[in-house]
């Protein structure tokens, strides 16, 4: 990802929103799984449980640091966002920067980068438990487009999951100019 966006000036002068380098890895994998568990646990097959050891994720950190933003605070990562394409398809913050709108600058940085790369508007799922997630994503002005199976990958496939579709706000101001 080449594009670097400040956070929120107004909000959040102490916090970075900036390219992940493979120093980073560590961090993100340690927020990736933390963040997954508390967001997926009871919502998911079982099987996509097992897949997601600490060392899965760990190694997918490493080969997703070119699709990968994070959020700064001194130096530290508090939080990160992973594209592919125009799906931002991973985002966490660590516990101590959730409910501070870090989330959000994140996820605004992630659709910006998504739509420049794209030239669409970006997309995400949310497994259909994970009702915090799915209000946090509404609150930031994402439309749900509704449930859809997610084909999650494992090693040797891919975990069905139930999940719900959601398009970024400007997805809605396209559909009203065309």
């Amino acid at each position: 990802m080449s594009l670097v966006f400040p956070a929120d000036p107004a909000s959040h002068a102490d916090v970075q929103i900036r390219p992940a380098t493979a120093a980073d890895a560590v961090a993100i994998a340690e927020i990736w799984r933390g963040g997954w568990r508390d967001a997926h646990l009871g919502h998911v097959p079982d099987a996509l449980v097992t897949a997601r050891t600490p060392e899965s994720f760990a190694r997918r950190s490493r080969e997703r640091i070119g699709d990968t933003i994070v959020a700064t605070r001194a130096d530290e990562v508090v939080g990160f966002a992973m594209t592919q394409g125009d799906e931002i398809d991973q985002l966490y913050t660590g516990p101590a920067a959730r409910g501070t709108g870090i989330g959000g600058c994140l996820l605004a940085a992630a659709e910006r980068a998504a739509r420049h790369t794209t030239g669409r508007s970006a997309w995400l799922a949310v497994a259909t438990g994970n009702a915090p997630a799915r209000r946090f994503y509404a609150r930031q002005g994402w439309t749900d487009e509704g449930r859809f199976a997610h084909a999650a990958p494992v090693p040797g496939g891919t975990v069905q999951v139930d999940c719900h579709r959601f398009r970024a706000p400007s997805a809605a101001a396209e559909t009203a100019t065309n």
